[in-house]
């Protein structure tokens, strides 16, 4: 199962799927459908204002849904520079840890299982960037199926248990320009105002509750002698919870303008919920049992800082546990790492919980 799983790994690794690359994902479509299609019969492309989302309905009763994306951060070429390489137990490559590696494990854990017919698995393609065409389809079959367990990475091998919530914002600056060395007291600066938003914007964060408030990419301006008329600033907010979002939401929705002339419009709102960790506790029980059978070391859980499309299934009611991918390490970043002896570890850990979790349906205790 090693050299398989590994090659598996490699090959999808090795397809690039950055958000937007219909071309790329569509190929590494093809390639999951080839693991899972003889499992669990043929797949369905559910298209969202042209973004291909890969799905299996799980019939008519499932017992858990299976959540996980194909989308990556990294931009088409970067295998070329970075290629998948194993070392030892360390397997790395652009995708490896977020999330690809979930995705062989999925693969592997439905052969184990004693009904994989009754498992739902939804992968999408826009996770990276906020599952904007996802969202409906995710809130639909997690509502639908009632149990979600998703494929994103541990944190050192903890399964993730809360989230907190995001928002994103665009702030679109519009002031006057002027020639800046004959005129410039004409020009309303643009970029002048857009520096007032990136120092203030972090004061509406709490820390002792946990809220961010962070600017993290600004544009402005054409050439050096004009005053700029148009400048963007993109802002994250993050938080554990509804509440702190709305607050935060609130502030933003009505920013104005610090400089005289210049034109404030903000874009955007409160993105995902937080994900309470009432919704996991059953599921986390659920995960112990069966590591506890297995002879594996004891699951341990964490509340997680960054948000994921558990938070979309919590907000509908769904029991969600998070965070079953592999330990591994460099989220978005080039060292990023997975512990090929943790994909095995999940994927007995995982086709162990769904047949726990299809038993208790059965008897009716789940």
């Amino acid at each position: 199962m090693t050299a398989r799983e590994v090659d598996r790994l490699a090959e999808l690794v090795t397809i690039e799927t950055p958000t937007g690359d219909s071309a790329g994902l569509a190929a590494a479509q093809q390639l999951i459908r080839s693991w899972i299609s003889p499992i669990v019969g043929d797949g369905d492309l559910e298209t969202v204002e042209g973004v291909a989302h890969l799905r299996w309905s799980g019939g008519d009763d499932p017992t858990v849904l299976l959540i996980g994306h194909v989308d990556t951060v990294f931009p088409a070429g970067t295998i070329a520079e970075r290629p998948f390489r194993v070392d030892g137990d360390r397997a790395t490559g652009p995708g490896v840890f977020d999330m690809k590696a979930g995705i062989v494990i999925i693969a592997a854990a439905l052969e184990k299982v004693a009904r994989p017919e009754r498992v739902a698995i939804l992968l999408t393609s826009d996770e990276e960037v906020g599952s904007i065409t996802s969202r409906a389809l995710i809130e639909r079959e997690a509502a639908r199926v009632g149990t979600v367990l998703v494929l994103e990475p541990s944190l050192d091998g903890a399964l993730k248990i809360a989230r907190r919530g995001g928002s994103i914002y665009r702030l679109a600056f519009t002031g006057r320009a002027a020639h800046a060395g004959l005129e410039p007291a004409k020009g309303r600066s643009a970029l002048a105002e857009l520096a007032h938003h990136v120092l203030a914007l972090p004061l509406l964060a709490d820390d002792d509750r946990g809220t961010t408030v962070s600017p993290t990419v600004a544009e402005a301006g054409t050439v050096t002698n004009v005053i700029p008329e148009h400048a963007e600033l993109r802002v994250d907010v993050r938080a554990w919870t509804l509440d702190e979002l709305e607050r935060v939401d609130g502030r933003m929705q009505s920013l104005g303008a610090h400089t005289p002339d210049v034109r404030v419009d903000v874009h955007g709102g409160i993105n995902r919920p937080p994900m309470e960790q009432s919704v996991s506790e059953e599921l986390l029980a659920c995960a112990r049992r069966v590591a506890e059978r297995l002879g594996h070391a004891e699951v341990e859980a964490v509340s997680a800082g960054g948000a994921s499309d558990g938070n979309f299934t919590a907000a509908v009611g769904a029991r969600t546990l998070d965070g079953l991918g592999p330990r591994g390490s460099g989220a978005h970043a080039d060292h990023e790492w997975v512990s090929i002896a943790s994909l095995h570890e999940r994927i007995d850990l995982l086709a162990g919980m769904i047949d726990d979790l299809d038993a208790a349906s059965e008897s009716g205790a789940g």
